[in-house]
């Protein structure tokens, strides 16, 4: 693939709030680009980007799934997202080796909590976005409320594209601005192209206002745009979109377009502009990341010719068993049988086999080169998160972080002889999800499995009977809670131990005091440090940190924490590293202990959407669960309430809001942050 082919790819991920319309959205374009014959959808399970069995089964995405289209000589490699928070990760990994995404909103719902956070989300990995408007089709949908809801929540320059015209079963044209025409479906061929006509007179001054903010954004980026529209009053769309497209790149700026992706409306336009707006491989910065070798910063440009630079961004088992490595190539060639190096487990990793995606179909390939989304098949020692390049001048690339879980929950085999293949089978998963954590409980002997809430774990499980025959059981969610220190205190930690005939010796003394709110572990040197030997310092800052696994409490994971080296006692070649390490891991325990541990609790952000007529048995309910109600908004006939609560008390939620709404109710939450768990602490106090 030369330059020129490059600039004719287009990475693209579809993020949205669930039900928003993502996955049928994607599943138009498949069909509009003839990747699929026929439309499949969410509702009747043949949706092809939702290809396991408990996607169809529920009508949600669980899993980002990757596929190839062509459109207009251009080659669009689409990743389509999940929508429910209990799967961020997988939206956090796509859009860590995206180059632009299309943004799905509900012309109904607005913008909703998980479109937020996603936004914003790719705004950190600064990936430029376009946005379409969809289910305008749909009773109550009202395109410029969407509009300004997205101003107004989102905050960066949303320009429109098309003005819809009609409302509800009345939908059926948009002005196209750029194009200055009417574009209108036939209700009767949903897959014909619209027909255009010239703009009716009575929509002239509607298209001369809309083309005006287009012309501003543009001429941010180009001033020859606004000259001639100051001296002809328009603007030559193939000078106006080359302006645009720059003004997008750059992040702030962003096209919006509508529809009913239900119907087949304006799958072409939005089509149309992925090609005009969002970015080709060339067109972001290259990827950066730092020489094994040295350690200075390094860049890797999109180039098949230049030194291989890959991230693995999803691990994942197909149906044989075989480990799938989802990879995006930034720069260089890996062909089928290469070897290639992991700088971090130090190995060389044999590449037996290359494939393109159709989300879990497989299509075998040669080699796979700069600005690629491709599978590799091979690697035995690789995971989420790591760097493949060469041993000469190998790079690392910045990893993917991923929230830690919220809740977890005990689950044993059926019978005593499963434990081996339990074990087995959710070792495979915690590959898989880096949200997913097992380990075992040292007081009742059980596996604990940890994720990102209820759904979370009990797809997994239903995987673990499915895909690997267990009769596994689970037991009753239970809320991960972390711990703090609310006081300051000073320890010392000694270390004196002889260990092969050789006396290891040491003593640390740690002061540990709180940190801000999300401030994570802060750690700070003696005034008087250069008189510590080189190496101690990071000795101890190694150990403090490993130390905040289990805190004096109940053992919970800290958050929160500052640590500052009082004084080091060493006694010559006694004192190793082994042995400063011990007496820092002594001096912060007992520090912690006497700085008034604090047992923290997650609070989610809450968003329910219920009936006007349902909205007091709502509130009576939330207030029962002690939520903190930070808002009410009128939607039509529905209201919206906005509020934080313990994840604790949400447990069971879903079942209490249908029958508090009678069905008609649906809510969302994300984790928003730690407090103080008073209820807990007075219950882990008492043995309850």
């Amino acid at each position: 693939m030369g330059r020129e082919e490059i600039q004719r790819l287009r990475n693209i991920g579809i993020i949205a709030h669930i039900d928003a319309g993502k996955t049928t959205t994607t599943e138009r374009i498949l069909h509009r680009t003839g990747v699929s014959h026929r439309v499949g959808t969410v509702d009747e399970g043949t949706a092809v980007m939702d290809w396991m069995a408990q996607e169809r089964e529920r009508g949600i995405t669980i899993t980002s799934a990757v596929t190839t289209a062509h459109w207009h000589d251009h080659i669009l490699n689409i990743v389509d997202t999940p929508g429910h928070v209990d799967f961020t990760a997988e939206v956090q990994r796509s859009l860590r080796i995206l180059d632009g995404a299309i943004v799905v909103i509900c012309a109904v719902g607005g913008v909703e909590p998980q479109s937020e956070k996603v936004w914003h989300q790719a705004s950190e990995y600064r990936v430029p976005r376009i946005v379409f408007v969809n289910k305008l089709d749909r009773s109550g949908a009202d395109f410029e409320a969407a509009l300004a809801d997205m101003r107004k929540r989102l905050g960066n320059i949303f320009v429109p594209l098309v003005v819809p015209l009609g409302r509800d079963e009345g939908y059926g044209s948009v002005l196209d601005l750029p194009g200055n025409r009417l574009l209108t479906w036939d209700p009767d061929n949903p897959d014909a192209p619209p027909a255009a006509s010239p703009v009716p007179k009575e929509y002239a001054d509607i298209r001369a206002a809309g083309f005006e903010r287009i012309v501003e954004a543009a001429g941010d980026a180009d001033d020859s745009i606004l000259d001639e529209f100051l001296e002809t009053g328009d603007v030559d769309r193939d000078h106006l979109v080359p302006a645009l497209r720059k003004a997008v790149l750059t992040g702030e700026v962003h096209p919006v377009l509508a529809g009913s992706a239900l119907r087949g409306r304006g799958i072409r336009s939005l089509l149309d502009s992925v090609l005009d707006y969002l970015p080709s491989p060339l067109d972001v910065p290259p990827v950066t990341g730092t020489l094994v070798d040295g350690g200075e910063p390094v860049a890797r440009p999109p180039n098949p010719d230049a030194p291989l630079a890959a991230l693995v961004y999803k691990v994942m088992n197909d149906e044989n068993r075989n480990r799938l490595y989802y990879t995006r190539i930034y720069s260089g060639t890996v062909p089928r049988g290469a070897k290639i190096r992991n700088p971090r487990t130090h190995t060389d990793e044999r590449i037996t086999r290359i494939y393109r995606m159709h989300s879990n179909r497989k299509e075998a390939l040669d080699a796979a080169i700069a600005g690629d989304i491709v599978v590799l098949v091979g690697p035995k020692k690789t995971r989420t998160g790591d760097t493949l390049g060469t041993p000469q001048g190998a790079v690392f690339l910045e990893p993917i972080d991923f929230p830690d879980p919220v809740i977890s929950a005990a689950i044993e085999p059926g019978t005593r002889a499963e434990l081996p293949e339990l074990e087995r089978a959710l070792a495979e998963m915690a590959i898989e999800d880096p949200t997913f954590t097992v380990k075992d409980d040292p007081e009742t002997g059980q596996k604990v499995i940890s994720g990102m809430g209820e759904l979370h774990l009990e797809v997994l499980v239903d995987r673990v009977r499915r895909e690997f025959g267990i009769d596994a059981r689970i037991g009753q969610p239970q809320v991960a809670y972390r711990e703090t220190v609310g006081g300051v205190a000073t320890a010392t930690g000694l270390f004196d131990r002889e260990i092969a005939d050789f006396q290891h010796r040491a003593g640390v003394t740690l002061e540990v005091s709180p940190g801000a709110r999300s401030s994570g572990f802060a750690f700070v040197g003696t005034d008087d440090s250069a008189d510590i030997p080189g190496p101690v310092p990071g000795w101890v800052e190694s150990a403090a940190r490993d130390s905040l696994t289990s805190g004096p409490f109940a053992g919970y994971p800290m958050l929160d924490i500052r640590v500052r080296i009082v004084s080091v006692d060493l006694y010559g070649d006694a004192s190793t590293e082994m042995a400063v390490r011990g007496a820092t891991s002594d001096g912060f325990r007992q520090a912690a202990t006497r700085a008034e541990p604090v047992l923290l609790e997650p609070v989610v952000r809450l968003e329910v959407i219920a009936p006007q007529e349902a909205t007091g048995d709502v509130m009576r309910d939330l207030s029962a669960r002690n939520a903190t109600v930070t808002g009410i908004e009128a939607r039509g006939t529905r209201e919206k309430a906005l509020a934080t609560v313990p994840l604790s008390r949400m447990f069971g939620y879903a079942t209490d809001l249908r029958s508090a709404t009678r069905g008609r109710g649906t809510f969302s939450m994300e984790m928003s942050h730690y407090e103080p768990a008073t209820e807990a602490m007075k219950r882990f106090r008492s043995g309850a």
